[in-house]
């Protein structure tokens, strides 16, 4: 089997209401996402997606992906998509980095493996059957009243996890948002708050040793070396995300310390290939994860879900659901949706998940 045929398609993915995070610095109305779809010889295609979220969040864009896609997609016209690790290895010596391009790509070429085998992604990536994955909420920043209104209106949807952004330099007021969710939070319910990166060391370790929340901090500082300060200093377990690029990042974290849980994002670390190595990796150290995709349509998530639900349940926590922000639905009733809390993947070959081609329209580029 060879590759002969890669479509590129553009769609703006609206936001039902526009959403901040990292103290309110960072504000999101819409993603730009890029949809991939890999023809072969044979009548097996694949579909990934890359969908950073914005252009502020990460070292990464829409248009970047694209532009990435231009130099990476005609190089593997005439490869084997079963042949992954070859796959990443021709896309890394095509462009040393990108990621974020590389893994639409990555992942529709597991679509193919999947459906090659008649298998899901789920068994592919170790496990007999699909467990059901916990879903976790998104709570943006806002004031401390604002805050519990959502995670009151998001339990009432079935969830039992809440990720919290908060952050800044209003000491007073990050302690007031803390403190009022601790104290808000229905029982058997949980919270991560999430700084991303938008604490100095300095504020991280003043407000979390004031704090009276207990649960997981997210990313309070821009870099691992100043996580790492706050992780000595506070009681909290600290989850990292953002300073954590490939597989090096999270070797390094861990010879040092700085976290007891990670963020395992596709999008961010360049497909299922890498993911794959890295999930492993963390269950051998006795990491928790959050498994989940940057941004993007029910298609990234069911991708991300697929890697979930393979996860032993003493290393998984709960998986965000991009997909349930926005206001447009690439691909109606397919895929993992939060169902009262939780969210199971398709039992069908592959990821189960092909985009239609009405809302998507013409493909805004065609590499043979």
């Amino acid at each position: 089997m060879i590759i002969t045929n890669i479509q590129v398609w553009q769609l703006d993915l609206p936001l039902t209401k526009a959403y901040w995070l990292s103290g309110g610095r960072l504000k999101f109305e819409q993603l730009d996402s890029s949809f991939v779809r890999i023809e072969t010889n044979t009548s097996l295609v694949g579909w990934g997606e890359a969908c950073p979220w914005g252009h502020t969040y990460l070292p990464a864009h829409g248009g970047g992906v694209r532009a990435a896609l231009a130099l990476l997609a005609p190089a593997l016209i005439g490869q084997d998509p079963l042949a992954l690790d070859h796959i990443n290895a021709v896309m890394d010596t095509q462009l040393p980095g990108h990621p974020y391009a590389k893994a639409a790509l990555d992942i529709a070429c597991w679509d193919i493996l999947g459906k090659a085998s008649g298998l899901p992604l789920y068994r592919l990536l170790g496990a007999p059957e699909a467990a059901p994955v916990a879903v976790n909420s998104s709570i943006s920043t806002g004031t401390p009243d604002q805050m519990v209104a959502l995670i009151h209106q998001a339990s009432a949807q079935g969830y039992r996890t809440h990720s919290a952004k908060i952050g800044g330099s209003d000491i007073a007021l990050d302690l007031a948002r803390m403190d009022a969710i601790a104290d808000a939070l229905p029982p058997g319910e949980a919270v991560t708050f999430d700084i991303n990166r938008a604490w100095t060391p300095g504020v991280a370790v003043e407000v979390l040793n004031a704090s009276r929340a207990q649960g997981w901090i997210e990313q309070p500082c821009q870099t691992l070396d100043q996580c790492l300060q706050v992780a000595k200093r506070v009681r909290q377990p600290i989850m990292l995300d953002e300073c954590l690029h490939d597989f090096n990042d999270h070797l390094e974290a861990w010879k040092l310390g700085a976290c007891e849980g990670v963020k395992v994002k596709p999008n961010r670390l360049g497909g299922l290939t890498r993911c794959r190595q890295i999930r492993d990796f963390c269950v051998s150290v006795g990491w928790s994860m959050h498994i989940e995709d940057v941004g993007g349509s029910v298609l990234a998530d069911t991708v991300a879900l697929h890697l979930a639900a393979s996860t032993p349940q003493a290393n998984r926590l709960a998986s965000w659901l991009s997909h349930a922000h926005l206001a447009l639905d690439p691909c109606p009733g397919q895929g993992a949706r939060n169902l009262v809390g939780f969210a199971r993947v398709p039992d069908l070959p592959g990821h189960g998940v092909e985009p239609d081609l009405d809302i998507l329209g013409q493909p805004s580029a065609h590499y043979r």
